[in-house]
C-alpha cells in the first residue's frame, strides 16, 4: 500500500493531480464530446464514416452528485494523502449554482495548485466571484476563430462571449490564462496556424489536443486524428518557436516559446505519443466514482463511504488502496482498444 502521505501506484508512479468534475451537464454539444448537432452528423457521413449514434440522457437527481461539502472531504483527504494539484471540470462546471463557494472551500487547502477548465460561455457571470474566492488559473476551450465554425464544431454561437472571457480572465489576473483546442482533420485543422497566431498576439498558453476516442456519438476514426508532429511541423514554419523548459515530468503537454512574444504552443498527443508513463492524474466524477485512468473502463464507487460511516483515515485507506489498481496505460489505436462507457462530459476533462 502507499506510504503515508502518499499517493503511489503499482508501477511507481506518485499520484499528485485530481481532476473533479462537478458536473455531467454541458451547453455546448462539441463534435468530439457530444456530437447531436446536424452539423456533427453531417460531418461524419461526408467523411465516411458513418454518423454519430443516437444519445440518450439519462439525467439523475440532483442526490445523484456529490455536495460541496463531499468534494470538500474527498479533495481534503486526498490532499493529506499528497495531493498538489485540484482541477474543476465538467460538462461544463459553471453550469452548477455557486461555483465560487467551492472555490473558496479548495482554496483553504494547502495545494500547489487550483484551477478551472470552462468553456467560457458563463464565466463573465462568474469571473470576479471565482477570482476572490481563490481561483488562480482558468483553461477555456476554442477550437475555432471562425464564427460559423465554431457553430459546427460546438453547436453553439458563443466565439465572441468566449474571446470575452479570455481577456477579462487576463484582465483579472488569472495566470497563465491557458487555451485548449481539440484538432480534428477537414474540420478546423486549416485553423491551425491562425489558432497560434491568436495565442502569439493575446500573450496566451495555447494547447493543440489531438482528437481522442471519447465521444458519445462512438463516430472516432484514428483518421481524424492529427499527429502532434504534423501540427508542430506545420507552426514551425510559419513561427519561431523554441523547446521550453520541461519542469514537470508529469506534464500533458510539450511545449515551445514564440521567439518574439512571452506566448506559448502546447502539444498534447494522446493518440501519437502517449504519455502514460509518467501519468500522475486521478480523477472523481460528478457522482463520486474515482477514475484511474481517462479510458478506464472500471470506476471506484466513492459515495457509500461518504454518505456511510466512514472516517477519513478510511477514505484514506481506501484511495490508496484503488491508486495501486490504476492502469499501465491506455490502448489507443490497438486492437484490443475499447472505449469508455462514459464521454469526456461525463468523465470530467
Amino acid at each position: 500500500m502507499s506510504a503515508p502521505g502518499r499517493l503511489t501506484d503499482s508501477f511507481g508512479r506518485t499520484i499528485r493531480d485530481l481532476r473533479i468534475s462537478i458536473t455531467d451537464r454541458c451547453n455546448f454539444r462539441c463534435l468530439y464530446c457530444l456530437p447531436e448537432t446536424e452539423e456533427a452528423a453531417d460531418f461524419y457521413r461526408r467523411d465516411g464514416k458513418g454518423e454519430p449514434k443516437p444519445i440518450q440522457h439519462d439525467w439523475k437527481p440532483r442526490s445523484h452528485f456529490l455536495s460541496y461539502e463531499e468534494i470538500e472531504r474527498v479533495a481534503r483527504v486526498a490532499v493529506g494523502q499528497g495531493i498538489t494539484k485540484l482541477r474543476l471540470t465538467g460538462g461544463e462546471p459553471l453550469l452548477r449554482r455557486n461555483v465560487p463557494v467551492l472555490v473558496d472551500k479548495l482554496s483553504a487547502l494547502p495545494i500547489d495548485d487550483l484551477a478551472l477548465t470552462t468553456n467560457g460561455f458563463r464565466f463573465g457571470k462568474n469571473a470576479k466571484a471565482l477570482r476572490e474566492a481563490g481561483l488562480r488559473r482558468v483553461s477555456f476551450s476554442l477550437d475555432s476563430l471562425d464564427r460559423d465554425n465554431f457553430k459546427k464544431l460546438t453547436g453553439r454561437d458563443g466565439l465572441e462571449e468566449v474571446l470575452t472571457a479570455i481577456r477579462q480572465a487576463q484582465e483579472l489576473g488569472f495566470a497563465p490564462v491557458k487555451v485548449n483546442a481539440v484538432i480534428i482533420r477537414h474540420l478546423n485543422d486549416h485553423e491551425i496556424e491562425a489558432l497560434a497566431e491568436f495565442a502569439r498576439a493575446e500573450e496566451i498558453s495555447f494547447r493543440f489536443i489531438e482528437f481522442m476516442p471519447l465521444d458519445s456519438g462512438r463516430a472516432w476514426q484514428k483518421d481524424h486524428v492529427v499527429p502532434g508532429r504534423e501540427i508542430l511541423e506545420r507552426l514551425r514554419a510559419r513561427f519561431d518557436l523554441q523547446p521550453a523548459d520541461r519542469v514537470n515530468p508529469s506534464a500533458t503537454a510539450k511545449r515551445w516559446r514564440f521567439a518574439d512574444s512571452p506566448a506559448e504552443i502546447g502539444l498534447i498527443t494522446p493518440v501519437s505519443e502517449p504519455f502514460c508513463g509518467n501519468c500522475n492524474r486521478l480523477r472523481l466524477t460528478a457522482d463520486g466514482k474515482i477514475r484511474t485512468c481517462l479510458f478506464s473502463l472500471h470506476e471506484h464507487d466513492l459515495k457509500p463511504l461518504l454518505r456511510g460511516d466512514a472516517t477519513d483515515d478510511d477514505l484514506a485507506e481506501w484511495l490508496a488502496g484503488i491508486v495501486l489498481k490504476k492502469e499501465e496505460r491506455h490502448h489507443i489505436g490497438e486492437t484490443d482498444f475499447e472505449q469508455p462507457d462514459r464521454t469526456m462530459s461525463a468523465i470530467g476533462g
